[in-house]
C-alpha cells in the first residue's frame, strides 16, 4: 500500500486542520487506516484508527471529541478532522495501514508493529 498524508501546517490553539491520507496500489477498501502522530523526543502513538468493512472507529483518549476520522473509498481516501486544536497535538502525523485482516477495536490501544505502511508524515504546530 502506497501512502501519501497532506494537510498539516501551522494553526493557533483552539483552530482547526483537516488531513488527508490518499492511497494507491491495493484495493483500498480491504484496509483499515490509521494515524499515528510522533512529537520531538517522544514515541510515535496512534491516534485514530478506521476500519473498512463496517466504519468501526478508535480514537486515543486525549482526542475523543476533537477529532472525526473518515473515509471516502471512492477517492481512496481518509480524513482526520482536528478540532479544538492544543499546543500538545503539535507532532508529525503519519497515517498507516495494517494488513487486510486487521480489525480497529473501539478502546484498543494502536500499536506501531501492527502497522505495514507509512506515509511520509504531515507536520501539524499548534501555537499557543
Amino acid at each position: 500500500v502506497q501512502l501519501q498524508a497532506s494537510g498539516g501546517g501551522l494553526v493557533q490553539a483552539g483552530g482547526s486542520l483537516r488531513l488527508s491520507c490518499s492511497a494507491s496500489g491495493v484495493t483500498f477498501n480491504y484496509y483499515a487506516i490509521a494515524w499515528f502522530r510522533q512529537a520531538p523526543g517522544k514515541e510515535r502513538e496512534g491516534v485514530s484508527c478506521i476500519n473498512a468493512r463496517d466504519g468501526n472507529t478508535n480514537y486515543k483518549d486525549s482526542v475523543k471529541g476533537r477529532f472525526t476520522i473518515s473515509r471516502d473509498n471512492a477517492k481512496n481516501t481518509v480524513y482526520l478532522q482536528m478540532s479544538s486544536l492544543k499546543p500538545e497535538d503539535t507532532a508529525v502525523y503519519y497515517c498507516a495501514a495494517p494488513d487486510p485482516m486487521y480489525y480497529c477495536d473501539e478502546g484498543a490501544r494502536l500499536d506501531v508493529i501492527d502497522f505495514e505502511s507509512w506515509g511520509q508524515g504531515t507536520q501539524v504546530t499548534v501555537s499557543s
